[in-house]
Order: structure tokens, then C-alpha cells, then sequence
């Protein structure tokens, strides 16, 4: 409660009824209490900052400076240790001015000293507290003298007349007695630790001080046996102990004892820790009249002990269970770098073993067509054709596990796909293997590419039933699952969030540890001889990893085998499946083609196979002589290229560079590893197109002319829609900043938004767009989210800041709620492309930027 007066610690430091000074440690006085001024006879001006022994000296009447060595030997002890220094009783006459001048009045007194210590532990003050104890002294001398004059007394009428004086003498002592006892009190109740007098063979409480009471709770003690006052105690051990240090006169010393205490009648008992001494008190006769105890509550000291104690521990189990984790995170990195490594290998092996299969395969369909090639030559041909397309896929399932293959994903429901999935697995299987299927109702949607999700699930599935030796059961399980950052702290390569778990599980033989340490490795199997490539689990993995999931198995030798696909969710709705369109026309054109690639017998081979479809072909043995012959005005329809050639200019700078100079250039691409040129985040950059080698010539005929027939489209469409074909469609013509760092996809943009009439000025940074919007206006800023340097989150918010009418597009594959912070206040106002998104997304985002434009100029 607050108190109604505010009061200083100066107010209550005068309002003591006890003697205090403050000392510094040169012993100049600082300050004195109104009891001090009292009971020495000073006004405070005559003492503050003057030494102690200045202002009261030595008496020099006696001769002698002993008071003055005594209290001076008590201040040094109390500098030197820091600790306080009693003087139970010091002779110290005090020096008053009178009419006849300065007489020096005899006085006793006790005295006690402590320091005041700084942060560093040293000594920054001193306190003094002094109790007057003339009287008790002058009385306790009197006695002894009353008692002296009464050993002299001879005779009994002596005796009988000195009755009266007897009777004067014991009042004395009685009073001299009383005032020990009171002091002795006063000495009790200011001890810092807990102090009790227990009498007779019952311990019976006759003092018991403050700190006592505190300990055991304020209850009424003196004159009760411990047992009934405090009855808690009984079968804790203290009864007795004190009853054999009665017994036995031998003193007993406790640390650290537990004691358990009810301090409040009806309360909880409260866990008590004491040190103490229990001291036997013998009588004249040699026999215990009581016990004196003394000692200190340790419970604090002892609470902070044992949760230093339980921290220790628990930082030690912390240390081994992060130790273990590391263990198992090196492993799991060495495992995932030898995977890597080995991707790496087999992705280069795969990139030539597609150029060699290309060449075989091209000339193979040539010779093929040749009229004059015998029925039986025409066979062996076959044959020949059947094993590139085995080497094919072959070099498909070493560049799945390379996570270098060309994905083509769209939003799907696995519900969907396994139950497509029903015949096919039910045939692999066969009738002995029972087939199961647990799928959750509400499973969330995921973005992949069906095609290899159906290569994952069925590898899966044809492994299991090898391993139950075509009889068990297999059980094929999706449920929605989320990943914390716990989840994923022992594993590479995987990140905490939302995905859908894909287990498929088997009754088979199972797997020791050292087969699952080598399960996902290329060409490792258990299967005998000419029954398996050790590719399919390979390539499962790789194409998990590339579609951004992770994929775990668990299995014990006897006891089958799960192995669970973690894929990313996908917000988006599913899709719906197209059917396929097949362009029924395979015989070619005579549009002039420009082939570019470095590979002599692919380039041989591909110029073959288009001549013979009925076009004009031109080619090029890498980037730079391609890039030539287009400088040099040959008109091209379209750019055959390879992706990955030597020298500085690649298929995709080749292709950006040719098209500068050729604006109406249609692109197709060709590789057998594509790397990360054309393919973002494990799919293909949007409008690009791949032809991945090793392609049959039907394959070539189609892709070619799909590429053309769009040329053909656009040209037909150009006249009809200039540049202000949005104008011409009522629609308002926008000046666009775009902001990509991809070139293909920066280049594809481009064309998509100039062809639907708006002004476009395309950069490739953050740094290079804020030049841009210093320099002019804009009425769209359509920025990718990720880009080298500063952030298209950090763009947006500065360009909203100098133009607040200023429309956005934010193309990213980030969810709404996974956004930086800084985007969040502008959500209302920003529209947002998901990836990967189509021409039709993109013409729809502009569409909606435009009108919300349009609305902002009308207001």
C-alpha cells in the first residue's frame, strides 16, 4: 500500500531512536542521525567533514590513548575485510564545552561497524551504530563494589544493620540484571540469522528471535516443548537430533537441511533449507539445562544450487542431442553431395549419349525411307531403331536422377491421378498382389508433372512387387502433411511448409541399412541379373528433388518397405486435363531453316532428316557462325539450335541476340541436357520450346511445324493489330516498365505485351528499373519478386512511395501469406501472377492493372 506521506530515507534515518554515523573510509564524518547529535552533545555543522578522532579525542587528563587504539583498530579491520567489526563494550570519555571550558565526561559504550561496499565489493562507507551503555556499566560495577563491601563486614549487628542495604543492593542487581537481559534481547533480535533457547530435556522454547519466527512462521512459541509448538516436524528427524545432543552433550552441526514448515495454520507445508548448530548449554554441575541454536536460511541459495544443477544437466543432454543431430546432418550432407556428384557425372554422360543415339537414330530413319532397302534390311533397321529408343529412355531416367530433365508441371490432385491409375497398377501387379488405396477427402492440391508422377508411383509400385515376389499387399496412401522447422533440421535440401505425403507401402522382404544407404544411386541394385538397370528408384528421386519435395524410406529386413514422396502443396486449383492434339501432317514445308550445333554427326543427321521433310536447311557448327549468317540478311524462318555449345555464345544468347536482328524469328531448342538455360526451378522457362534429344523424325516434323504455324499466325494477325491495337480496342495503351533477369523470359514478355499495343521498356534489374522511374512516367510496373541485387519487394514499395498511382503486377511462386512483410499493406493494391503462368495469365493481369488504372483516372 502507498503510504500517505511520502518519506526519504533521510527522515527515517533521523526518526531512529538508536546512534548511527556515516564514516568515509578516511573517517570524516558525513552524516549523523538526531539520536547521534543526542546522546554526544554536538550540532551536526560541528561534525560533518570532520575526522572522527579530530573531533573526539583522547581524554588527555588520563594520559592514555587505549579507547582511541581500540575504536581505530576496528575501523582498519572493517577497511581491511569488508566485513563488520563489534566492540562489545570501549571506554571513550566525551569531550563537552562548559562555562569552566572543555571537560571530557566518562562514557561506555558498544559499538558496531559496517561497511557499505561499492559494485567492486570495496568499502565506500562505513556505518556506526553506538548504544550508550554507561548506566549498565555503572551498575554492574556497583554490585561488584556492594558485594566487595559486604565480604568485609564482620559482625553479625553489622550484618543485621546493613539489612536495608541488602534489600538496596539486590534491587541494584536486579536491575543491572534486567538491563543484560535486555540487551542481551536487543543483541538477539539484530543477529542476521535465526536464534531460539530451548530448556529442560522437552526443549522448551524461552527466547526465540525475529528471524526465527520468520523461518517457522509467527506463532506463539515461548514456553511451549518444541514438539507441541512446531508439531510439523514430527518424523523429520530434528526431534530426535536435538534429543541426542541432549543426551549426549556433544554439539551437532547441519548444512543444507531440509525442513518442512507450516507457517500458517491450515497452509501448505513450505520446503525449508537450514544451516545450523545446535549447542548444549551445561549447567555448574556439569549437567545440560538446554540447547542454543543458531543458523542461517539457505533456502534461496539452495533453490538457485539445484537449477544451476538441473540447467547443467539440461544443457548437457542439449549438448549430446545437438551432437547426434550433426552427426546425422554430416551424414545426410555426404550422402546428398555424393548424389549430387554422382548427378552431375551422369547428367554429362547422358548429354552425349543423346548426341550418339540422335545420330544413330536420325540416320536409321533415313535409311529407312531409302525404297531400295531390303525387307530383311528393313528389319534389322527396326530393331536398331528399338534399341536407340531403349538407350533413349535409357538416357531420360539418367538425366531424371540429374534433376536436369525438362518437367512440364501443372496443378493437380493426386485423388485424380491414382485413380487413373486403377488398370495400369492392377496390371503390373498382378492378381496375387492385393492392391489398397487410403486417400485423404481433403488432400490438398500439388504442382507437378503428371507424367513422371506416374513413372514415380508405378518404379514404386513394380519394385514392390519384386520385392514380395509378385504376392502381398501393396498399399498406395496420400494425406496432407506440414513440416516445421524441427521436421527438417536433421535433413538436406528440404525446406519446413505444407505438402502432400504420397507412401507407398509394401509386405515385402524389406531393406537392411546398408541397401537403404544406396537405394537412390544409379545402377545400384539387389535385383539378379537382367532383371533391373538400378534406375528406377534413381530416377524417382531425382525428379522429387527437382519438383522442389523430398522423399524418405523407411524398411527393416522381414517387414516391408514404405517409402513416402513429400510434394510442395500448390494453392492453385487444380487443372483440368487437356486432351492431346496430334498434328496429323508430318511431311514438312519449305520454310528456310538455320540448324545450329557444334556436334557434326547430330548436325549432319538434322539437316538430313529436315531436308528430307521438304525444307530449305542452312547450318552452322556454333553460335557465332549462326549469328553470322543471320547478320548477313539470309532471311530465316526458324532457328533450329542446341542448347549447350562451346565458345561464349550458347544456344539461348544465340537465340536472344538472332532475334534482335530478326524480330519475327521463331526459336526451337534441342539437348539431350538442358542444364538450367532454359529450365527454371525444374521446369521449362515459359515460351520456350524443347525438342529433347534423342527425337525421332516424327518428333522433329512436329515440333517444327507447330513453331511455324505460330510464326504464320502472328504474321497473319500483325496487320490487323499495330502497335495501338489496344487503343483500336477500346482498351487504354500502357506505358509498362518490366522487370525480369531472365533473358528468355524477359525476351517472351516483351513480345507478349508489345503485341497487345502497349510501350514497353524491359530491364533486367532493380538498380536498372529505379533509373528508369527517375528518368519517366509509367502507368504498370510489371516486376518479377526475385531478382539479383535489391529485391522486387523492396522496388515496389519505392516506386509506390514516388508514384502512388502507379499500377503493379508481381509475378512470383510465393503464396500470398509467404510475401515479405513490406508487401503486406499493399496486397489490395497489387496484382499478382503465380508461377508459371501462360500468355493468357499474363494478358489477364495487365488487363486487370489497366482497368483498375482506368477507374483510378476517372476518380
Amino acid at each position: 500500500m502507498k503510504p500517505p506521506v511520502p518519506i526519504d530515507f533521510e527522515t527515517l534515518f533521523n526518526l531512529s531512536p538508536n546512534p548511527y554515523v556515516l564514516l568515509a573510509p578516511d573517517l570524516a564524518l558525513v552524516y549523523a542521525n538526531e539520536a547521534y547529535l543526542r546522546v554526544t552533545g554536538r550540532r551536526r555543522e560541528e561534525l560533518i567533514g570532520r575526522n572522527m578522532f579530530e573531533v573526539f579525542p583522547a581524554d588527555p587528563a588520563t594520559g592514555s590513548d587505549r579507547s582511541v587504539l581500540q575504536l581505530q583498530a576496528s575501523f582498519n579491520r572493517v577497511l581491511a575485510s569488508g566485513k563488520p567489526d563489534v566492540l562489545a563494550l570501549i571506554h571513550y570519555p566525551i569531550p563537552r564545552t562548559t562555562t569552566q571550558g572543555v571537560i571530557f565526561e566518562d562514557r561506555y559504550w558498544s559499538a558496531t561497524n559496517i561497511p557499505l561496499l561499492d559494485e567492486q565489493g570495496r568499502v565506500v562507507y562505513i556505518l556506526q551504530h553506538t548504544v550508550d551503555i554507561t548506566e549498565l556499566h555503572t551498575l554492574k560495577q556497583a554490585f561488584q563494589e556492594a558485594e566487595s563491601r559486604q565480604a568485609t563486614e564482620l559482625t553479625a549487628a553489622q550484618a543485621e544493620a546493613n539489612v536495608l542495604h541488602r534489600a538496596q543492593v539486590l534491587q541494584d542487581t536486579n536491575q543491572l540484571l534486567d538491563a543484560e537481559r535486555r540487551q542481551l534481547l536487543r543483541l538477539f533480535e539484530q543477529s542476521p540469522g535465526f536464534i531460539c533457547f530451548l530448556s529442560g530435556p522437552g526443549h522448551v522454547f524461552e527466547i526465540a528471535n525475529s528471524a526465527f519466527h520468520q523461518i517457522v512462521g509467527h506463532r506463539e512459541l515461548t514456553g511451549k516443548p518444541i514438539r507441541e509448538a512446531l508439531p510439523e516436524l514430527a518424523d523429520q528427524g530434528l526431534f530426535e537430533l536435538l534429543d541426542q545432543v541432549y543426551r549426549s552433550g556433544e554439539p551437532y552441526v547441519g548444512h543444507d537441511v531440509l525442513l518442512r514448515l507450516q507457517r500458517e495454520p491450515g497452509g501448505p507445508q513450505v520446503k525449508v533449507y537450514a544451516d545450523f548448530v545446535c549447542q548444549p548449554i551445561v549447567a555448574s554441575d556439569g549437567k545440560v539445562s538446554g540447547i542454543f541454536v543458531q543458523g542461517t536460511d539457505v533456502t534461496e541459495q539452495k533453490q538457485v544450487e539445484e537449477e544451476l544443477h538441473r540447467y547443467r544437466a539440461q544443457l548437457e543432454d542439449l549438448v549430446l542431442e545437438r551432437t547426434r543431430e550433426l552427426e546425422q546432418s554430416e551424414a545426410a550432407l555426404r550422402h546428398a553431395q555424393k548424389l549430387e556428384a554422382v548427378g552431375r557425372l551422369t547428367g554429362g554422360i547422358a548429354h552425349d549419349f543423346n548426341n550418339l543415339l540422335q545420330v544413330v537414330g536420325g540416320n536409321l530413319q533415313l535409311l529407312q525411307r531409302d525404297s531400295e532397302l531390303s525387307e530383311r534390311s528393313g528389319q534389322r533397321v527396326q530393331a536398331a531403331l528399338r534399341a536407340v529408343e531403349r538407350g533413349a529412355r535409357l538416357a531420360s531416367q539418367l538425366l531424371a536422377f540429374a534433376r536436369r530433365q525438362p518437367l512440364e508441371p501443372v496443378v493437380l490432385n493426386l485423388r485424380n491421378v491414382l485413380r487413373d491409375m486403377d488398370e495400369l497398377l492392377q496390371r503390373a501387379m498382378g492378381e496375387a498382389v492385393e492392391i489398397r488405396q487410403e486417400l485423404a477427402d481433403d488432400l490438398w492440391n500439388t504442382f507437378a508433372d503428371p507424367s513422371q508422377i506416374e513413372n514415380a508411383i508405378l518404379n514404386l509400385a513394380i519394385n514392390a512387387r519384386d520385392a514380395m515376389q509378385n504376392q502381398g499387399r501393396l498399399t498406395i496412401s496420400a494425406r496432407n502433411v506440414t513440416l516445421s522447422a524441427q521436421d527438417v533440421a536433421r535433413q538436406t535440401e528440404v525446406e519446413p511448409g505444407d505438402y502432400v505425403m504420397l507412401a507407398v507401402a509394401d509386405t515385402g522382404c524389406g531393406m537392411t541399412p546398408a541397401v537403404q544407404e544406396r537405394v537412390f544411386e544409379p545402377f545400384f541394385t539387389t535385383k539378379p541379373g537382367g532383371q533391373g538397370t538400378g534406375l528406377g528408384l534413381s530416377m524417382v528421386y531425382g525428379f522429387i528433388k527437382q519438383t522442389g519435395g523430398h522423399i524418405a524410406v523407411c524398411s527393416e529386413p522381414g517387414k516391408g518397405t514404405i517409402f513416402r514422396l513429400y510434394l510442395p502443396r500448390s494453392h492453385q486449383e487444380a487443372a483440368e486435363p487437356e486432351p492431346e492434339r496430334l498434328d496429323p501432317t508430318l511431311n514438312g514445308g519449305s520454310e528456310t531453316i538455320l540448324v545450329v550445333e557444334d556436334d557434326d554427326g547430330v548436325r549432319r543427321t538434322a539437316v538430313e532428316l529436315l531436308s528430307d521433310l521438304g525444307y530449305r536447311v542452312l547450318e552452322a557448327a556454333d553460335g557465332e557462325q549462326g549469328l553470322e549468317i543471320i547478320r548477313r540478311g539470309v532471311p530465316v524462318d526458324l532457328l533450329f539450335t542446341d542448347v549447350v555449345m562451346p565458345g561464349t555464345l550458347h544456344g539461348v544468347k544465340l537465340a536472344e541476340q538472332a532475334k534482335a536482328v530478326q524480330p519475327g524469328l521463331k526459336v526451337l531448342f534441342t539437348s539431350g541436357y538442358a542444364r538450367d538455360a532454359i529450365i527454371q526451378g525444374g521446369r521449362l522457362t515459359p515460351g520456350v520450346s524443347l525438342l529433347s534429344k534423342p527425337y525421332r523424325r516424327e518428333d522433329l516434323a512436329r515440333k517444327v511445324r507447330h513453331a511455324l504455324a505460330n510464326r504464320r499466325q502472328q504474321q497473319s494477325v500483325q496487320p490487323a493489330q499495330p502497335a495501338v491495337s489496344a487503343a483500336a480496342n477500346g482498351k487504354r495503351r500502357l506505358r509498362i516498365l518490366l522487370v525480369e533477369d531472365e533473358e528468355l523470359i524477359r525476351a517472351a514478355l516483351e513480345e507478349v505485351l508489345e503485341g497487345a499495343g502497349h510501350e514497353i521498356i524491359a530491364v533486367g534489374s532493380a538498380e536498372e528499373a529505379q533509373t528508369q522511374l527517375a528518368a519517366r512516367s509509367f502507368d504498370l510496373l510489371f516486376t518479377d519478386l526475385n531478382l539479383p541485387g535489391s529485391s522486387g519487394a523492396g522496388l515496389v514499395v519505392e516506386a509506390r512511395a514516388h508514384q502512388p498511382e502507379l499500377q503493379v503486377v508481381i509475378a512470383t511462386g510465393q503464396a500470398q501469406e509467404e510475401l515479405p512483410a513490406q508487401l503486406r499493406d499493399l496486397l489490395s493494391s497489387v496484382v499478382f501472377l503465380p508461377k508459371p503462368y501462360d500468355i493468357a495469365d499474363v494478358e489477364r493481369a495487365v488487363e486487370e492493372a489497366a482497368e483498375a488504372a482506368s477507374a483510378a483516372s476517372l476518380r
